[in-house]
């Protein structure tokens, strides 16, 4: 396979030229597809690598910010050779590396070769997509979240961010003002906000369910369940493809998302270096 491996600070260009190659498996390519829109709509410093074969792109990298875990889609063994050497040859120097299972550990094991840190594995996320839903028992309705809800929304997803281990770490003010904006802030509403959660603009057709959070005191009750179960019919009544991704260590929210109608579409993994 001739490889060849482009660089570039453009999140623009990548859309452009990767655009084929992204929307190919709209599932698994699914963050960095919206991680590259969300640097399209609000700019902000990265880097990030595409792996040719030939004239076709083959594989993605993407980091930013700068000191977050790069993210990678699927690509062949070979790119993965490719794009550690690209990358360490470089210079830049990885906080860590998120991706398909498979990838991610060959990209980890190569990068401990090539720039002689250690690579600690983190988490292991589980990919989930939805064709059919089962509605769920549930007090309450799901509605859009408004803007006047911003710090009831703030406080919930910087406690998810805190939760799953990620720390607040997003700047989230700006994230939940962008996607209350957008319409992609959920609520499910009992006569009070109680449990929220968000969608993604669909892109190729899927939309990715995220930051699903019920204050501890709330918990119990099913409302997260009546809350994704909810927007999940929408995005089918929509025409659209719901995914989400759920920790591999949480065998509670594994088998809740199964019972609503989800099935395992992959495995992820993020290691840190150091």
């Amino acid at each position: 396979m001739d490889l060849t491996v482009e660089a570039t600070d453009d999140a623009n260009e990548v859309v452009e030229k990767a655009d084929a190659f992204l929307a190919s498996d709209p599932v698994m390519h699914n963050l960095v597809r919206t991680l590259l829109a969300a640097r399209v709509a609000a700019p902000e410093p990265g880097r990030y690598w595409m792996v040719r074969a030939g004239d076709d792109v083959v594989g993605v990298v993407f980091l930013s910010p700068l000191d977050f875990a790069a993210t990678m889609t699927p690509m062949p063994a070979e790119a993965v050779a490719a794009v550690v050497t690209a990358i360490a040859d470089s210079g830049v120097r990885l906080p860590g590396i998120h991706g398909d299972a498979a990838t991610a550990a060959r990209f980890a094991g190569q990068w401990t070769e090539m720039v002689g840190v250690g690579a600690f594995p983190t988490s292991g996320m589980r990919v989930y997509e939805l064709h059919t839903v089962v509605l769920p028992s549930v007090e309450g309705r799901l509605r859009v979240a408004t803007p006047a809800e911003h710090d009831l929304l703030v406080e919930w997803v910087t406690a998810f961010q805190v939760e799953v281990g990620d720390g607040p770490t997003l700047d989230i003010e700006a994230l939940v003002a962008r996607r209350t904006a957008a319409g992609e802030m959920w609520v499910w509403d009992t006569g009070e906000a109680v449990s929220i959660a968000a969608a993604s603009t669909p892109l190729d057709g899927v939309s990715r369910i995220a930051f699903v959070y019920t204050p501890p005191e709330r918990r119990g009750t099913g409302y997260a369940s009546g809350c994704v179960a909810a927007l999940s019919q929408r995005l089918l009544d929509e025409g659209h493809r719901p995914m989400l991704y759920t920790d591999l260590g949480n065998p509670v929210s594994n088998s809740i998302y199964r019972r609503m109608g989800y099935r395992a579409a992959g495995e992820c993994l993020r290691y840190r270096f150091g």
